[in-house]
């Protein structure tokens, strides 16, 4: 179930998905309250890929479109919120999203999981995070297997992070894996926030170079991925970012609708 309308903050149309009209210290003012109050929800972070994955799947945009906060993760959704008058909102990056909130919530004590990457990246990003914020608290971690758990596996594994308690679980699945596991499981595992965070485990783990800033500032960060990671990720960007451009031209232009649904 989505949080309360009052806990949320207002969201720009994005081709019908429900993006965030925030910046980062909104985010993170919006994250610590949830915390301290021990609400419940999880946090979509969405760029274009995301946007465009929700066109040709329902289920996946009635999850972002429920989600406590989807946060503009790309310049493209940043621009077209001003262009609905949203005129403060900026992005929020999730690597530097992540980093953040373990700086501030290390004051408060929160307790830490880590869920995905590849085989030794949770622990390695442990590790790093460990170096970067010494007062962090780091309960656990799980790399899952490049399949769908079964059920034995799915008990075993919400026993586990359960008896952690941990206040937040960071998920690195990339999207839409990780859309769907925070929307599988939100009723199960008792933490207070779940955020999908995709590249940030391989970032702070050392694994993956971050862009340049003025490469991010630009929106042109996908072209420094792309280069990066030409054979896993060139379909996706030759693909998705002439399509969002046509789709939100006819948005913007009126010649076509895209409503905001969560059912």
């Amino acid at each position: 179930m989505p949080p309360p309308d009052h806990a949320r903050p207002p969201r720009a149309n994005v081709l019908g998905v429900g993006v965030s009209a925030i910046n980062m210290a909104e985010a993170l003012q919006l994250s610590e309250r949830l915390l301290r109050e021990q609400g419940k929800g999880y946090v979509c972070l969405t760029g274009v890929h995301g946007i465009m994955e929700a066109q040709r799947d329902d289920t996946l945009r009635a999850i972002l479109n429920r989600s406590f906060l989807c946060a503009p993760d790309g310049m493209p959704t940043v621009w077209v919120g001003r262009l609905q008058g949203h005129r403060t909102m900026r992005r929020v990056y999730g690597p530097d999203y992540m980093l953040e909130m373990c700086k501030m919530t290390a004051r408060s004590g929160s307790r830490h999981f880590l869920y995905g990457g590849k085989a030794g990246v949770a622990l390695r990003l442990k590790q790093q995070l460990e170096l970067m914020v010494p007062t962090i608290n780091i309960v656990g971690t799980y790399t899952p297997p490049f399949r769908p758990l079964t059920p034995p596996e799915e008990d075993r594994m919400i026993a586990m992070v359960n008896q952690a308690r941990p206040d937040i679980v960071w998920i690195g699945l990339s999207t839409p894996k990780q859309e769907r596991f925070m929307a599988r499981y939100a009723d199960r595992i008792d933490a207070s926030l779940m955020i999908g965070i995709g590249a940030a485990f391989d970032i702070h783990a050392g694994l993956l170079t971050d862009a340049p800033g003025w490469v991010k500032r630009c929106g042109l960060q996908w072209l420094d991925r792309l280069v990066k990671e030409p054979r896993r990720l060139w379909r996706r960007y030759l693909t998705n970012n002439p399509k969002f451009l046509w789709d939100i031209g006819l948005q913007l232009s009126g010649l076509r609708r895209f409503d905001i649904d969560e059912c």
